[in-house]
């Protein structure tokens, strides 16, 4: 087999280099990684060392959302959810630092930690028929090989011969079901003839001890890589806010707050409404227009009005929240535009226009878009050119 190893940086989603960690995670992983460091006890077992090695993940990333837990005979997963009844997304296998004979090396893969990890694999892909795994890693705490599943699955999953080896052999229709039969007989054998190209992510951790240790903030961004590579959004696949069919999480829920909702779970479902009595906020912009429109009597106003609901309150809530969403997009749009324009003009701060100076008030986007975005650069007036003459559409 030809092996080719891969940065750090080139395995990770590209649009996900670019997202900038925040400072309390990144204070966080350092923290939780050095943490592991200290715990690693060279002599002793390989329990110990993936007991703590589960902690890491789960204290640094995992904790509340994804399941990090023993399963069967792999030394543990990664769980695509919660809990156990969702699929394994990231399988394992760790040996002690002082392994050597078991363990992997950039020179060559086949090793024991491997016919472990290729057996693992298929008894979820085969036996299991597991389609939701990620990646797969080995590792000793130190260094770290990481194979994304789509390698296992060319390699291992779509060839007949070896499935019909390893399902031979989990039936009983070998001379043993002893797992030694498997790794020596089969994997060993099958690895050794292998002509593809194998590619993997390897780092060692070791290499990142000074920039870890120091107290030098600007050296962190040494970090920030490996930081990323541990992730659910690298490791899990998970969609992040780059992605353009989602929104940062932080974000999404500041957006929610500023308008007055709220998003619950009902069973399976997760919905968004109007804050409950005694949480709503009196500054929100739902809870403005709501009475503005009731104070001024506006409902009579609007055509087709049973559309929005059968009582007054419905109206006043439905009718309140559709100019709310609109509003909210045309902000986005705005802010947008902003930094098209802004990186268009290679950073020039001139472009900017969404801030306090140039828009005081709600009556300042209302000019904005309908003299200044509605019309043509010829046809605005005067004063709006003074103020705006930067936008061009």
């Amino acid at each position: 087999m030809t092996l080719h190893e891969i940065s750090l940086k080139k395995a990770l989603n590209k649009a996900y280099r670019l997202v900038k960690p925040k400072r309390p995670d990144i204070e966080s992983f350092k923290g939780n990684l050095m943490k592991l460091l200290g715990q690693i006890d060279e002599k002793e077992s390989e329990e110990n060392v993936k007991i703590h090695l589960m902690d890491f993940l789960k204290e640094t990333w995992y904790k509340q959302e994804y399941l990090v837990a023993t399963k069967g005979r792999t030394d543990f997963v990664i769980h695509t959810g919660k809990d156990a009844k969702a699929p394994s997304g990231v399988l394992f296998e760790v040996k002690r630092p002082t392994n050597k004979t078991d363990m992997v090396s950039r020179q060559s893969l086949n090793a024991k930690a491997m016919h472990e990890l290729i057996l693992y694999y298929l008894r979820e892909r085969i036996t299991g028929k597991n389609i939701d795994i990620r990646h797969l890693v080995i590792t000793n705490i130190y260094e770290w090989f990481i194979f994304d599943a789509s390698v296992f699955e060319r390699l291992f999953a779509k060839n007949a011969r070896l499935v019909k080896a390893f399902t031979d052999w989990e039936s009983g229709q070998k001379v043993s079901t002893n797992t030694d039969l498997f790794y020596k007989e089969i994997a060993k054998p099958f690895l050794d003839e292998l002509k593809e190209d194998v590619s993997f992510t390897w780092f060692d951790i070791r290499d990142y001890e000074k920039p870890l240790k120091n107290n030098d903030k600007a050296d962190d961004t040494k970090l920030i890589a490996l930081y990323k590579i541990f992730s659910p959004i690298h490791l899990l696949k998970i969609q992040f806010a780059n992605d353009s069919n989602s929104l940062d999480k932080g974000f999404y829920s500041e957006l929610l707050h500023i308008i007055g909702l709220e998003e619950v779970k009902e069973g399976s479902k997760k919905l968004i409404r109007r804050k409950q009595e005694g949480k709503r906020d009196g500054g929100s912009l739902l809870e403005n227009a709501i009475t503005i429109l009731d104070l001024e009597d506006s409902l009579h106003k609007v055509p087709d009005l049973n559309s929005y609901g059968e009582t007054r309150q419905d109206r006043l809530f439905n009718l309140s929240l559709e100019l709310c969403i609109t509003w909210i997009n045309r902000i986005l749009f705005l802010k947008l535009l902003e930094a098209q324009l802004i990186k268009y003009h290679k950073g020039d701060q001139s472009y900017k226009f969404l801030n306090y100076t140039k828009i005081p008030q709600y009556d300042e986007l209302y000019k904005l878009f309908f003299q200044v975005l509605a019309k043509r650069q010829t046809d605005r007036n005067e004063i709006i050119n003074l103020k705006f003459g930067n936008i061009h559409i």
